[in-house]
């Protein structure tokens, strides 16, 4: 069995138990010993990256070469392609969550809180997240990848897309949702497993959205 080293809110994490429960992979998830950061973790995972994993004597951090390694190991449920071109195009798209998307996203929490939220940088990270939404929409239009199949590359982007649509209703992010983005999402959705970790996942959100609130 495999035991992941992970917090709640992480996106990483989210993504991570999508594609373990959709392979059908027994895990553990564990905090991380002493808390994220902390000398006892580090001593265990050198990066202090999470989410992180051990198998066996295996030690591995970062979700995407987990992911990958998880693929290898237990392959009866593929989540890559088979050819060579289709696996690269795979990969491009989860690059495009991992390297763009998602980093455009995560660039909205330090204006969660209300009492230091600045509205310039709501609007300018809303315009940002926007503009990657546009392109992937550009993606999926010539996307070869067969859409009734749940891919590595889809997992993480069930979770951003859920914190995009949290974030217009906790601080009036201004999005603008191309439709194949639209119908992307909810076909994602519609996987059993992204659904149940979307609602598993919800109490951690909500929990973090608190601090969106104005003082009573």
């Amino acid at each position: 069995m495999l035991t992941i080293y992970a917090v709640p809110v992480s996106v990483y994490n989210a993504k991570l138990r999508i594609l373990m429960r959709h392979k059908g992979v027994a895990f553990t998830e564990l905090p991380p010993p002493g808390g994220y950061g902390s000398a006892e973790y580090k001593a265990l995972i050198p990066s202090g990256n999470l989410p992180a994993m051990i198998h066996g004597d295996l030690v591995l951090a970062d979700s995407e070469a987990i992911a990958e390694y998880i693929e290898e190991a237990f392959p009866d449920v593929p989540m890559l392609p088979e050819t060579v071109q289709l696996r690269a195009k795979a990969r491009e798209k989860s690059r495009m969550h991992d390297t763009r998307l998602e980093p455009a996203v995560r660039a909205i929490y330090p204006q969660v809180a209300y009492g230091t939220r600045n509205i310039d940088a709501v609007n300018a990270g809303g315009a940002a997240i926007s503009k990657h939404l546009a392109s992937l929409a550009v993606l999926l239009s010539s996307d070869p990848l067969d859409r009734d199949t749940l891919w590595m590359c889809d997992c993480g982007f069930a979770v951003t897309f859920a914190w995009i649509r949290a974030f217009e209703t906790a601080i009036d992010l201004p999005i603008t949702w191309p439709d194949a983005v639209l119908a992307y999402d909810a076909r994602l959705r519609g996987y059993a497993e992204v659904a149940k970790e979307l609602i598993a996942y919800k109490p951690a959100m909500d929990a973090y959205l608190e601090k969106a609130k104005a003082p009573a």
